[in-house]
Order: structure tokens, then C-alpha cells, then sequence
């Protein structure tokens, strides 16, 4: 039996800046021709064009080249004039029909009878994917840039923290951290785990403004023999995952961010990115929640609308 022809490796940019790290997957295509619609969604809006254009132009193509087989198939057209079969070809899939240049024999009526079917069938296509991708769900959520870990309550905890960045209120909001980390087995190889850091809350009802998450570091935590070296060494990521409701759209919206080692700042807070108005109002200033001192700085903090 002959080899299975082999596949070109297939990574993500998109994703990679995600996960914080690059990859690339042997057996994977990233273009799959077999799959032609999750190509059409994953596509970026340059390509998508692009791609919709070209294909447009081919269909137009074949059918002109299919007009030129038989000169005398449309009536009015110039003997040999590419031009006026393009054209036609363009006006039948468009399904305009000017009607100075028609068919004019059985195989002319069957070609632009076959290029109405096409040009109908890939209007009726192009409009559901713009649709679809149009109407798909959006995230809008602000992450700090760096996380910090500090005192609260006594005991160091590792603080992110997450904004609201629509002015609709998110609602059944549930964020989830892990971490990666290289182990050392038994045995002596080594390995990639997934430990999850488990926060004081991971559900809240509701997200209107601004939301520090945390997870203690006690003896339970994976992160409670590590210090910021170690952390590095291990080539460390730390993930954070957020998926709430969005009752202005009716769906469920999703977004994830990554961590390094050299994001985590050891004995920083976060500085104050909520305020309350004279009237008493809440102002949310998100161009601040990254915003963040050394413990025992001249900034007074800890005035977060809602601690999780």
C-alpha cells in the first residue's frame, strides 16, 4: 500500500495570539476544500472578498468561453468579440436581460438557461454568508493588560481584571483561569498539564461595568510552590477564559486571553477604575484597568464595584 499523501502543517494566526504561543498542526488543513463554509466564516474580510470575486469572475469566464464554442448561439453578438459574450454572461447572471443581445439557438438557450440557475444559486449563497457573518456574535470585553499578585485578606492571591466594554449589560457571566505548565513525569519525560486555578467566585449574575476575578495561592493552589522565576522557567501560560449573555443580541458571547510569565506583576495592585459621581452615579473608566501601583503606593485602592 502507497503512503497517505501528506498534508501541509496548518496553524492559526488568530488563535496562536490567543493561546500566547505559536503552533502548527501536521494532518490539518487550514483551507479545506471539502468544507467549503467553515472556510467561508473563518476566512478574513480581505479574503472573503477576494474569494467572492474571484469566483464570480470564473463563473463569468465559463460561461463566456462556453458562448464562444458556438459563435452563432446569441443573436446581435460581433463574430469573435470576447467582449460581448462577457458581457452577456455578466447581464444573464445578474439575471438583467438588456435584450439587445439574446440567445438564438437551442445550445444558447441552455447555457444562459444553466448561468441563471448558477447566478440565482450563488446570489442566494453569497447573501447567507455575508448574514451569517454579519450577524455572528461579537465579544467586547476589555482584559487588563498584566495580571497582578497581591495581599487581599491576608493571603496572596493572583487579581485579574475584565470589563464590560458594550454599553449593554452582560448578564449569567462565568469566567474560567488555567494554567499551563512543564512538568517533569516520573519517569523522567517531560510534559504539557493543564491545571485549573480556581477563583473566590466564577459566576456572577450580572457584568455591567468592571470585575476583578481572583484565585487565592494557598496550599492548594498549583501556583503555590512557584515564584515568578519558576513560573518563567516553566514556560508558564495562563488562561483566561469569559463566556456571558447578551440579552441586546439573544446569544452568548465568548473571548479568551492569555498570560505570560512576564505579564504577571508580583506585588502590584490595581489601581482604582471605578469612581462614583457626586449624584451617585458610577463612572467606569475602562482606559484604566490596567492601571496599577506597587503595594504600599500613594494610591488609595480597592474601590472595585464588584470583587469575584
Amino acid at each position: 500500500m502507497g503512503k497517505p499523501p501528506r498534508r501541509r502543517p496548518s496553524s492559526s494566526r488568530a488563535d496562536a495570539r490567543k493561546l500566547g504561543f505559536e503552533y502548527t498542526k501536521i494532518g490539518a488543513r487550514r483551507f479545506d476544500l471539502t468544507d467549503p463554509y467553515h472556510m467561508a466564516l473563518t476566512a478574513g474580510w480581505p479574503a472573503f472578498i477576494l474569494g467572492g470575486l474571484a469566483l464570480y469572475g470564473l463563473i463569468i469566464c465559463l460561461f463566456a468561453g462556453l458562448y464562444m464554442l458556438r459563435p452563432n448561439c446569441l443573436s446581435n453578438a460581433h463574430a469573435g468579440s470576447i467582449a460581448d459574450r462577457v458581457f452577456f454572461s455578466i447581464e444573464t447572471l445578474a439575471t438583467v436581460g438588456y435584450g439587445e443581445i439574446y440567445p438564438a439557438t437551442f445550445y444558447g438557450h441552455m447555457v444562459s438557461s444553466a448561468e441563471i440557475m448558477v447566478g440565482t444559486a450563488f446570489v442566494a449563497i453569497s447573501t447567507g454568508l455575508l448574514f451569517v457573518r454579519f450577524s455572528r456574535p461579537r465579544a467586547k470585553f476589555v482584559f487588563s493588560d498584566h495580571m497582578v499578585i497581591t495581599r487581599h485578606n491576608g493571603r496572596p492571591t493572583l487579581m485579574v481584571r475584565i470589563g464590560n466594554g458594550r454599553t449593554s449589560l452582560l448578564t449569567k457571566t462565568t469566567v474560567q483561569v488555567n494554567t499551563l505548565l512543564n512538568e517533569q513525569a516520573p519517569e523522567g519525560g517531560r510534559y504539557r498539564r493543564i491545571h485549573e486555578l480556581r477563583l473566590t467566585r466564577a459566576t456572577i449574575p450580572m457584568f455591567p461595568l468592571i470585575t476583578t476575578f481572583m484565585h487565592i495561592i494557598d496550599e492548594t493552589s498549583p501556583l503555590t510552590h512557584l515564584d515568578l522565576a519558576r513560573i518563567a522557567e516553566s514556560d508558564a501560560r495562563i488562561m483566561v477564559s469569559i463566556e456571558a449573555y447578551d440579552p441586546a443580541l439573544g446569544a452568548i458571547v465568548q473571548d479568551l486571553k492569555t498570560y505570560e510569565a512576564r505579564d504577571i506583576r508580583h506585588g502590584w495592585r490595581f489601581l482604582d477604575a471605578v469612581t462614583v459621581h457626586e449624584t451617585g452615579g458610577v463612572i467606569a473608566d475602562l482606559t484604566r484597568i490596567s492601571h496599577s501601583e506597587p503595594e504600599g503606593g500613594p494610591h488609595a485602592g480597592g474601590t472595585e464595584v464588584l470583587l469575584a
